[in-house]
């Protein structure tokens, strides 16, 4: 007796297609690189795109891997770092959605010159190299879009060193937290849930995750801040406040 075959009747199997293809065009439109492109240029940008997932603590690249073309992230979160001579993490930027990363390699770069990992469970959109290329050499608009975003990319990189180059570790912590606390008006306690590890903050501030501990524990013992876990709660505005502008141990 044959068993019967299951057989994806077409119109279904083009159904979940065009379902995916659409989920792909919105992510894309989401991405500031792409948000002002008109419908067609933006389907020609998705032809050349692919899905991937990552694993938490799964390698998307490391430095000196073979550029394949930027990342433009859908869920999750991404770590882009460079690892020093004394063997530390030194973070770059930590991307979330719908932000995009490693655009420089499509122009200036034939392998990537950083390492980046999955804090997360994490899927992201990879739009790949020499297809993207092609399309730029056929669509100069698309060359001014990239240009822009680039420069945005290296605006953010300068303001992220000079905050490291001429403050204090405190003075660095200070300023993330309270960039990051809801708008309370320094008028009670505000809580700041940390999306990353204590690990990745530390080396997004410039520090080794000892220093930060040692950092919170005397800010907490100051009455500024509680800490317990991820979540930190900020007791004292002005205090931490005077820390952003003077640095604690100056205080």
């Amino acid at each position: 007796m044959q068993r019967a075959r299951t057989t994806v009747m077409p119109d279904f199997a083009q159904g979940i297609d065009s379902i995916r293809r659409a989920a792909l065009l919105a992510s894309l439109r989401q991405c500031g690189m792409f948000a002002t492109l008109p419908a067609e240029s933006l389907e020609a940008v998705a032809v050349g795109c692919s899905l991937r997932r990552l694993d938490r603590g799964e390698t998307l690249f490391r430095e000196g891997d073979k550029a394949e073309g930027f990342f433009i992230l859908r869920t999750g979160a991404v770590s882009v770092f460079r690892v020093t001579p004394d063997g530390r993490e030194q973070i770059i930027c930590v991307f979330r959605p719908p932000e995009s990363f490693a655009e420089a390699s499509l122009a200036t770069f034939e392998t990537y010159p950083a390492n980046a990992v999955a804090l997360e469970s994490t899927q992201l959109i990879v739009v790949h190299r020499n297809e993207f290329r092609d399309l730029i050499r056929r669509n100069p608009d698309l060359s001014l879009h990239m240009l822009g975003v680039m420069s945005q990319h290296l605006r953010h990189l300068v303001q992220e060193i000079q905050q490291l180059k001429g403050h204090a570790v405190d003075e660095r912590l200070a300023e993330w937290l309270l960039r990051q606390s809801p708008g309370t008006g320094g008028k009670g306690p505000s809580v700041v849930e940390l999306a990353v590890s204590k690990r990745v903050l530390a080396g997004q501030i410039g520090t080794t995750s000892e220093t930060l501990s040692r950092l919170f524990a005397r800010l907490s013992k100051q009455g500024i801040l509680k800490v317990v876990g991820r979540k930190v709660t900020i007791l004292d505005h002005a205090a931490l406040r005077a820390v952003r502008a003077a640095g604690g141990g100056r205080r």
